[in-house]
């Protein structure tokens, strides 16, 4: 039996091999000849305008096979190949059988064998926000389709670059309710930003580049390519094209320079102004434009849990994390402010509470490249839609020649005051005890990574340890704190840093790059079989569960707003962690005490193997301070163990 393996190298400090081809022959002998291995290494990682950005990252028609005829399954993986993916994340299955034969003989595009296709898509999405790069994900039709749509979901949620190809049944047997059969095209419909169903192996080519274009330009987003066994077989003559033309999508990148001239004059008016920055900084790698804008302006920032690391901690413009869990001085300075600037952010009500009490004395001035979002949740004083880096770029140079600014010291002042007030990290989480206690465990944990010699990415999964990480780790660069926001989805984080870890080495060659995952011991359990995934890629991510033996959030709010009513929320028969990570050959040890943390944190980042620590917390911690659901953003309040709170009809 001829079987082939992706063989992995290795990278230094933690990082994932990358990867080669054992170059097996094609299995027909009038298929055309492979590309060289000089064709998988061609430098694709062009910098580009964001009017350009829609280009292939690969040689496009330059492919060696561009004008050769070949099989349909055969020109999926040379369209990939041309578009420069280099990594494909997925699980076979009847339907791609056939695309997964052509995989066989390509050497450029690495293979992630996952163990279940939601974690594919988790995985693909982890590697998009990590490298700034399109996931890719390969899934078979009926129940291999539908195991994405959590991922789908939370990939668009977030405005993530994805294009996912699934096979369907053939075309001929499409709404007979075949074996496998699902209409995947319609089931994703409301959480994709395109789809497509082909119909002809001439579609290929030309489907897929403008997935990549639609997935990547604009406000990014998932794009489904869906594709009928039968087309798979028939021959095509492979043209790639470079460019596409969709006259329906037209993304607009340059702001309005007359509104963009309004909100400069808004902003010098501003006497309370706060830069209210969201995903979309992220997304357009806006970090040096909005540090200038801050610092020429003198207008502090508040940033969502999707902006985390788009400004440095240490910043002392940067008022940090704002909304329901964050701290009492972000959410003053974004509810009493007389000018919000919102970038790249949609109002949502994690962030605003209770609408109706929402900042109600401010302008806002709201930049974003998708015009859906501006005005559906809270109206525009002055909107602006464009590309966040060239609308700040536009308003730094007004700021440059103009030496009007905000008089913000007041302002300033007052913040200030409540920051020192009201410090999110208290005093007393570093009483001497042997419990752990689990904020202070993660300020050690976000030490250890800011001293390490590595560059360590994080992700999380969700739950009270995803609010903790927002709350205390200290991360100062951006694409270094990957988290599902909007869907809140319990098992992204841990795949996710199985393809953050590839990413960042097989496709930007970051071999001094590890990935650290944070999670509850309730969602590790959401995908927990990934384990194996790690270890056949030879993936050496760092697994670090806060264990308290429940559903720590749900139990929060069970205990605070419903009598402590704990129902079906604590976990009395979690497995053994670190029996379950050996089992998959992972290294691994349970942490009981403050004493024994920093040297399994030391243990745990210092191997070059898969890692998992079981951090043992008590059950009854609690993240504070809190929004109660329904609460205006002022009612933010500290919130303790013994606490009962009333909760507000969020109708």
């Amino acid at each position: 039996m001829k079987t082939k393996q992706t063989e992995h190298k290795g990278c230094a400090s933690g990082a994932p091999g990358s990867s080669g081809s054992s170059g097996a022959p094609g299995a027909s002998a009038s298929a055309p000849a492979h590309p060289s291995a000089a064709f998988a290494t061609h430098a694709a990682h062009l910098v580009r305008s964001a009017a350009t950005c829609g280009m292939p990252r690969g040689i496009g028609s330059k492919h060696p096979l561009q004008g050769t005829t070949m099989t349909g399954a055969r020109a999926v993986v040379a369209s990939l190949e041309a578009e420069g993916v280099r990594v494909l994340f997925g699980y076979p299955g009847g339907q791609v059988i056939r695309i997964y034969d052509a995989l066989y003989d390509s050497t450029q595009i690495q293979h992630v064998l996952v163990c279940h296709e939601q974690a594919a898509v988790h995985a693909a999405d982890g590697y998009a926000r990590a490298t700034g790069d399109v996931g890719v994900v390969l899934a078979t039709s009926g129940p291999g389709a539908t195991n994405t749509v959590t991922g789908i979901a939370t990939a668009y949620m977030d405005s993530v670059p994805l294009v996912v190809i699934t096979g369907q049944v053939p075309r001929h047997l499409i709404g007979t309710d075949a074996f496998q059969e699902s209409d995947i095209v319609g089931i994703t419909m409301p959480i994709v930003k395109h789809s497509y169903l082909l119909q002809s192996a001439e579609e290929i080519a030309p489907t897929i580049r403008e997935a990549f274009h639609i997935a990547k330009t604009g406000r990014p987003g998932p794009v489904l390519v869906d594709i009928p066994s039968d087309i798979t077989t028939q021959l095509v003559r492979f043209a790639y094209p470079d460019t596409v033309n969709i006259p329906s999508y037209r993304p607009t990148y340059k702001g309005n320079a007359k509104q963009i001239r309004m909100a400069h004059t808004r902003i010098c008016e501003a006497s309370a102004p706060v830069l209210y920055v969201g995903g979309g900084a992220i997304s357009s790698g806006c970090s040096q434009q909005l540090l200038q804008l801050m610092r020429q302006t003198n207008i502090p920032a508040v940033t969502t849990l999707m902006a985390k690391g788009i400004l440095p901690t240490d910043e002392p413009l940067n008022f940090g994390f704002v909304g329901m869990h964050g701290s009492r001085y972000a959410n003053y300075a974004l509810n009493n402010a007389d000018l919000i600037i919102a970038c790249g952010t949609r109002f949502s009500d994690r962030v605003t509470g209770k609408l109706e009490t929402f900042a109600p004395h401010a302008d806002v001035i709201h930049i974003d490249i998708d015009p859906a979002e501006i005005g559906k949740n809270r109206e525009a004083t002055i909107p602006v839609v464009g590309d966040l880096t060239l609308v700040l770029n536009a308003l730094n140079d007004m700021f440059a020649k103009h030496t009007l600014r905000p008089d913000t010291q007041e302002w300033l002042a007052q913040l200030a005051a409540l920051r020192q007030e009201y410090p999110l990290y208290k005093p007393e989480y570093d009483a001497e005890t042997s419990a752990i206690v689990p904020q202070r465990a993660m300020k050690l944990l976000s030490r250890f990574i800011n001293e390490s010699a590595d560059d360590i990415v994080v992700t999380t999964e969700v739950g009270q340890h995803q609010m903790w990480a927002a709350q205390y780790l200290d991360v100062n660069k951006p694409r270094h704190f990957l988290t599902s926001g909007g869907a809140g989805t319990m098992g992204f984080g841990f795949p996710a840093a199985i393809g953050a870890a590839v990413g960042l080495c097989v496709e930007h060659q970051q071999q001094h790059t590890q990935v650290v995952c944070v999670a509850g011991d309730g969602s590790i359990q959401m995908n927990s079989q990934e384990m194996a995934t790690a270890a056949l890629a030879h993936v050496p991510v760092k697994l670090v569960i806060f264990d308290n033996r429940a559903l720590g959030m749900v139990r929060q709010w069970q205990q605070l707003f419903y009598h402590e009513r704990y129902m079906c929320t604590e976990l009395e028969e979690n497995p053994h962690f670190v029996a379950l990570a050996h089992a998959y050959n992972w290294k691994a040890e349970q942490v009981n005490s403050w004493d024994e943390l920093a040297g399994a944190y030391q243990r745990m980042l210092a191997s070059k193997e898969p890692y998992l620590l079981d951090v043992r917390i008590a059950r009854d911690e609690l993240v504070s301070p809190m929004v109660a659901p329904g609460a205006s953003l002022d009612e933010s309040k500290d919130v303790s163990n013994q606490q009962q709170c009333e909760k507000e009809d969020v109708r």
